[in-house]
C-alpha cells in the first residue's frame, strides 16, 4: 500500500468562487505537498475574499494536508492490522439506513467534491470504490470538526453535501461502530477516537496540532517526521512579524557552558594593540563638518587637515575607523530615492567592489592620509561586509553563481515591474515592486541576463532579525568557490589597512550559515522560503566542513600578517570569535547595554562568569556606548554625570574602548549609512570635549595599565547592612608593576561601603582564587598576609596611592589594607581612579603620625604633609620667645620704660619662657633691643637642631629656621 498524499477534496462551489481548477488535480483536489500549489492556493483564496478579512496562510494550508495525510496514514495502518475496516463500517450505514441512502450520499459527495478524472488517473466517477469515497467523507467530516481549521472550511465548504444528504450525523454514528472494533493504539482508543485527538488536544491551532502528532512519531525514521518539521518550519516563517519594532533585546548574561572543554585558540597580539583606542568616522558626513567648520570644500581623504588628525590623537585617540570608504553600490542609492529619500546616497555597506570610492580620491588620497595619520600617531581602519555585496556589485554582474538564488520566484505573489537597476546594459535587476509602495518585503531580487534569457531570483542579505536588506544580494557560502573568492579579497585588504572590522560577521559562523539559509528539518523560520531548502546536518558538514572565519584567521597570518581582526559578532557569539576562532578583538554590546538599561548587577555577573571561566577574553571584547546601529552616546546616556561615568568605565575597562561619531563632541545625531552630510546643524559642545581631556584623556594615556585582563580583578562591594551594591563598580588591574584601582558609582544616589577580596578567577593553570585587593595591587599572596620581600609583618608598611582627578595623595596602613581591604564613599555617578600605589617603610613612625593627623583624608602632596607633620614640633619652641612682658616693654612709650622694666607680675612670670643665658636678671639688665637680640638666638638654636629641618647650629641657622617658619 503506498503512503497517502496530504491531499483533502475541495468543493465544487470553492473551485468556482476561486477560480482553482488550474490548481487542482483532475480528480478535484489539491495536494497540499507541493509548497508552490499551496502558495498560489493561498494567494488565489485571499484574492476572492473580502477587504479586510482574515488572510489564508500557505504554511496553515499545508499543515492541514499533513493533518490529515498523517490520519490517512492512521487509518492505513489500522486497515493492514485489522483488516478493511472501511467496508465493514459501509455495511454497517447499509444495515441502519438502506443501500439507497448510502450510495446517494457516496454519489453527491463525488459530485460536490470532484469530477471525474481524467483517462489514465484511475476510476471514473460511479466507478470509485466506494471504501475510498468513505474515506473522504471521512476526512471532510474531520476537518469541519477541527476548529482550528475554521479559516478554511470555505475550501471545503460542505453545505451543499449536507442540505443533500444529512452526511453529519451518519458519519457521526460511526463512532458507535468504531468503539465495537479493536482499539487503535495502547490506550485503548477507537479508531474514530484516534482520529479526533489532535484537534482535541490543541482545538485552537493547527502547529499545536502538528507538534504532537511529531512527538508521537519521533521514534520513526527521519522520512517519517521530516514531513511535519518542513511543515512546523513553514508557519514559523509566516508567523515571524514583517516589520519587527524598535531595536533587537540587549544579549542574556553568558555563562560561558558552551565554550566549556573547547580549545583556546586566541590570536597573538601585536605590541600596539592593547593600547588601541579607536574612534569612528562616517567618512561622508566628517568631511561635510570639516568643510563646514573651517570654511573650505573637503571632498578627499588627502584634504583632511593634517591639525584635524592631531586633535584626535589629542584626545587620546590612536586608532581612526573609516566608516564608508569603499566605492558604493550605484543602485542602493537609488532604491533609497525612489523609496521616499531623495537627499539619500547609497548604504557604506552596499558594497560595489574593495577599491577605495572614486569620489574620496581613490587609493592614491588614501595612502596620503595614511601617511599624515601616522605621523599624527593614528593607525586606520576600515570595514568589510563579506556576507554580502551590493545589489549590482561586480560580482553580481559577473559571477552571479556565488550568489544564493532560485530559479523560480519563492512567492507567487511576488512581481517585478519597477524600474532596471542596473548599471550593465547586459544584465537587468529589479527589486520587488512591494519595497517602493512598502506593502511588503520581499527576501529576493530579480537578475536576468539580457543575452542568454537566464533568470534568478537572488537573495538579499538577511540576518534573520528583522527586514532584508534591499541593496544587498547574498552569497552562498556552501560554494567553495565563494569561500575563495572572500579570502581572497579579504587578503587584498588586509594588505592596505593595519586594522579590519568585519561587518555582521557572526553570520558567516557555520552555525548562522545553516540556521539562515540552509537549516535542517525543524530549524527553520528565520528567512521566509528557506525552510522547503532544507540541508540535513551531514549534507551541511560535506559542503561547509570548517569555520570560514578560522580560514580567514590563518591565511591572513600567513600571507598578509600585521592586521588586526575585529568582529562585529553578538548573538553570545562573541567569546567564541575571539576564543576559538582566533580573531583579535570582538564587539561586546552588552556592555552599551546593559549599562544604558541600568541592569549593572547583569553586567558585573558578566564580568564575573567570564573571570571564572577565561579571564583573557576581557581583553579582546570591543567596549562602546554607542556604534552605527545604535542611538548616539548623547541620546543615551546624556551629556553629564552618568555619561562621564560610563565613559570612564570605557576608557578602564580590560579591552579595546571604541568612541562613536560624534561622541567625544557631544552630537546627537545618528549618521545613516546613507548619510553625505548631517541632517541637524549642530555645534561641537566645548564644555564636554574640554571635560573629555580633563577626565578622560589621562586614562587613555594610561590604557597600558588598564588594557590588559592579566592583572584584572573585579570586587563586590559591600553596604553598611552587607548586601552588595551591584550598582558599584570596583575593580583593579595591574601591569608593569604598577596598579590601578577604579571605583565608579554608576546610580543617582550615593553609595557607602567597603571592598576587600575579588571574585573568583580562574588562572592559567585552570585553579580558581580570590585575591585580596592587597594581593592584587602589589602581586602578594592571594590571603594579602605577605609583605614585600617576603615579609610576614605589615605593621611598619604603609600604602600610598593617588586620586588621579582629585590630585589628592592618600595614606593607609598596609596590615589595614591586606587584612580589611578599602573603604568606599562615593557620591551620584561619582568615580574615583586611583594609581600610583607604592608601599613606604615607616622607619621612625612619621609615616603612622602623618596617618593619624590625616585619617581618610588626602593631601596634595603626601612628601609636603609628612615635612608639615615633622615641623609641628616646632611649633611651641617658636612660640616661647614672644614673651608678653618682652611685648609690652617693646610697645610701651618711652616715659614708661623704666615702668615696664619693673619686675614682672607672677602671673606674667608664669607665663614667660625660660631663657638659656646667665639668668633672668641678667637678661633684663640689657638694653631692650639686645634682650630681643639674645632671646631670638638661644631659641632658634635649639630649633635649628630639629631634625625636621637637618641643619647645623651655627651664624646662619636662625635666618634659615625664621625662613621655614614664614613659608609655613
Amino acid at each position: 500500500m503506498t503512503s497517502p498524499r496530504p491531499e483533502i477534496p475541495v468543493a465544487r462551489g470553492a473551485r468556482q468562487r476561486f477560480e482553482l481548477d488550474g490548481l487542482l488535480s483532475a480528480g478535484g483536489r489539491v495536494d497540499l505537498g507541493d509548497l508552490g500549489r499551496v502558495r498560489r492556493l493561498a494567494q488565489a483564496l485571499n484574492a476572492g475574499r473580502a477587504a479586510g478579512g482574515r488572510g489564508v496562510r500557505a504554511g496553515e494550508l499545508h499543515a492541514l494536508g499533513l493533518i490529515h495525510q498523517l490520519l490517512r496514514q492512521i487509518l492505513a495502518d489500522y486497515r493492514r492490522r485489522h483488516g478493511d475496516v472501511l467496508r465493514r463500517a459501509l455495511e454497517w450505514l447499509i444495515a441502519r439506513h438502506g443501500k439507497d441512502r448510502v450510495e446517494r450520499l457516496l454519489r453527491i459527495f463525488d459530485d460536490v467534491f470532484g469530477p471525474p478524472p481524467a483517462a489514465g488517473e484511475g476510476p471514473a466517477a460511479g466507478e470509485r470504490p466506494p471504501e475510498a469515497v468513505l474515506e473522504d467523507l471521512l476526512v471532510l467530516w474531520l476537518i469541519h470538526d477541527n476548529p482550528a481549521a475554521e479559516p478554511l472550511r470555505e475550501l471545503v465548504d460542505d453545505g451543499e453535501l449536507e442540505a443533500a444528504t444529512g452526511y453529519r450525523s451518519l458519519i457521526a454514528e460511526l463512532e458507535d461502530f468504531f468503539a465495537r472494533q479493536p482499539p487503535a493504539d495502547d490506550g485503548g482508543s477507537s479508531l474514530f477516537a484516534r482520529l479526533r485527538q489532535p484537534a482535541q488536544r490543541a482545538p485552537s491551532s493547527l502547529s499545536r496540532q502538528l507538534e504532537a502528532m511529531l512527538e508521537e512519531r519521533r521514534p520513526r525514521p527521519a522520512p517519517a517526521t521530516e514531513r511535519i518539521l518542513l511543515g512546523l518550519d513553514l508557519m514559523r516563517e509566516e508567523e515571524r512579524p514583517l516589520f519587527v519594532p524598535g531595536p533587537p533585546p540587549p544579549p542574556p548574561v553568558h555563562d560561558f557552558a558552551d565554550l566549556e572543554g573547547s580549545a583556546a585558540r586566541y590570536a597573538a597580539d601585536a605590541s600596539w594593540m592593547t593600547e588601541l583606542v579607536l574612534v569612528a568616522k562616517n567618512v561622508l558626513v566628517w568631511l561635510e563638518q570639516l568643510s563646514r567648520a573651517r570654511g573650505e570644500p573637503i571632498r578627499r581623504l588627502d584634504q583632511i587637515p593634517q591639525a584635524e588628525l592631531e586633535r584626535l590623537a589629542g584626545w587620546g585617540i590612536n586608532g581612526l575607523w573609516l566608516i564608508g570608504v569603499w566605492q558604493r553600490s550605484r543602485a542602493s542609492a537609488r532604491i533609497k530615492q525612489l523609496t521616499g529619500n531623495p537627499d539619500a546616497v547609497a548604504s557604506a555597506y552596499a558594497i560595489d567592489e574593495y577599491r577605495v570610492a572614486d569620489a574620496l580620491g581613490g587609493e592614491e588620497a588614501l595612502a596620503v592620509l595614511a601617511s599624515r595619520a601616522a605621523r599624527a600617531g593614528l593607525r586606520l581602519a576600515c570595514d568589510m561586509v563579506p556576507n554580502h555585496t551590493g545589489i549590482d556589485s561586480r560580482w553580481l554582474l559577473e559571477h552571479p553563481e556565488r550568489f544564493l538564488a532560485l530559479d523560480r520566484s519563492p512567492f507567487p505573489g511576488y512581481s517585478f515591474d519597477g524600474p532596471d537597476l542596473s548599471p550593465d546594459p547586459r544584465v537587468a535587476i529589479h527589486l520587488e515592486d512591494g519595497y517602493y509602495d512598502r506593502s511588503d518585503a520581499a527576501v529576493v531580487f530579480r537578475r536576468r541576463d539580457r543575452t542568454s534569457g537566464e533568470t534568478r531570483y537572488v537573495y538579499h542579505g538577511n540576518d534573520g532579525t528583522g527586514l532584508p536588506w534591499n541593496d544587498t544580494a547574498q552569497l552562498d557560502f556552501l560554494r567553495p568557490d565563494t569561500r575563495q573568492a572572500v579570502i581572497e579579497t579579504i587578503l587584498e585588504v588586509a594588505r592596505r589597512f593595519p586594522i579590519i572590522r568585519f561587518d555582521a560577521a557572526m553570520t558567516l559562523a557555520r552555525q548562522h550559515v545553516q540556521r539562515l539559509w540552509h537549516p535542517p528539518p525543524g530549524s527553520g523560520g528565520d528567512v521566509p522560503s528557506r525552510a522547503e531548502h532544507a540541508v540535513s546536518p551531514e549534507e551541511f558538514d560535506r559542503a561547509m566542513p570548517e569555520e570560514l572565519w578560522r580560514q580567514v584567521v590563518e591565511r591572513v597570518a600567513q600571507e598578509a600578517p600585521g592586521p588586526l581582526l575585529l568582529a562585529e559578532a553578538f548573538w553570545l557569539m562573541e567569546a567564541y570569535f575571539v576564543r576559538t576562532l582566533g580573531l583579535h578583538r570582538v564587539y561586546h554590546s552588552a556592555f552599551m547595554h546593559m549599562l544604558r538599561d541600568g541592569k549593572n548587577g547583569e553586567l558585573r555577573q558578566l564580568i564575573k562568569n567570564a573571570l571564572a571561566f577565561d579571564p583573557a577574553m576581557l581583553q579582546r571584547f570591543v567596549n562602546f556606548l554607542t556604534n552605527p546601529d545604535e542611538a548616539t552616546a548623547a541620546e543615551q546616556f546624556g551629556r553629564g554625570d552618568r555619561y562621564f561615568s560610563a565613559a570612564v568605565l570605557l576608557a578602564t575597562f580590560p579591552g579595546l574602548p571604541l568612541f562613536g561619531h560624534g561622541q567625544i563632541e557631544g552630537l546627537v545625531e545618528r549618521y545613516g549609512m546613507e548619510y553625505h552630510r548631517p541632517r541637524l546643524d549642530e555645534r561641537p559642545d566645548e564644555g564636554m570635549i574640554a571635560h573629555h581631556r580633563r577626565v578622560l584623556v589621562p586614562l587613555l594615556e594610561r590604557r597600558a595599565l588598564f588594557a590588559s585582563a592579566d592583572g584584572f580583578e573585579l570586587y563586590d562591594v559591600a553596604g553598611e547592612g552587607g548586601e552588595v551594591l551591584e550598582d558599584v563598580y570596583a575593580f583593579s588591574n595591574r601591569h608593569g608593576g604598577e596598579g590601578a584601582l577604579v571605583l565608579v558609582c554608576y546610580r543617582a544616589a550615593a553609595a557607602r561601603g567597603r571592598l576587600h577580596r575579588a571574585a573568583p578567577r580562574r588562572d592559567a593553570g585552570g585553579e580558581t582564587r580570590r585575591a585580596t585587593l592587597f594581593a592584587a595591587l602589589f602581586g602578594g599572596a592571594a590571603g594579602g598576609g605577605e609583605g614585600p620581600d617576603g615579609e610576614e609583618d605589615l605593621d611598619d608598611l604603609f600604602v600610598r596611592f593617588r586620586d588621579l582627578h582629585r590630585e589628592l595623595d592618600y595614606l593607609r596602613p598596609a596590615a589595614q589594607l591586606a587584612a580589611e581591604g578599602l573603604a568606599v564613599d562615593l557620591g551620584p555617578y561619582e568615580f574615583r581612579v586611583l594609581v600610583d600605589f607604592r608601599l613606604l617603610r615607616d622607619a621612625d613612625g612619621s609615616w603612622r603620625k602623618l596617618w593619624r593627623r590625616l585619617g581618610e583624608r588626602g593631601a596634595p602632596s603626601l612628601a609636603d604633609a609628612l615635612r608639615s607633620t615633622r615641623l609641628a614640633d616646632l611649633e611651641l619652641p617658636l612660640l616661647s620667645i614672644f614673651d608678653p612682658q618682652l611685648f609690652r616693654r617693646l610697645a610701651a612709650p618711652a616715659s614708661e620704660a623704666e615702668a615696664a622694666d619693673a619686675p614682672a607680675s607672677e602671673a606674667e612670670a608664669a607665663e614667660a619662657p625660660p631663657a638659656d643665658l646667665d639668668g633672668d636678671a641678667a637678661l633684663l639688665a640689657l638694653p631692650l633691643a639686645e634682650q630681643v637680640a639674645r632671646r631670638l638666638e638661644a631659641v632658634l638654636a635649639v630649633v635649628a637642631s630639629h631634625p625636621a629641618l637637618e641643619l647645623a647650629p651655627g651664624p646662619g641657622a636662625a635666618r634659615t629656621v625664621a625662613a621655614a617658619v614664614a613659608a609655613r
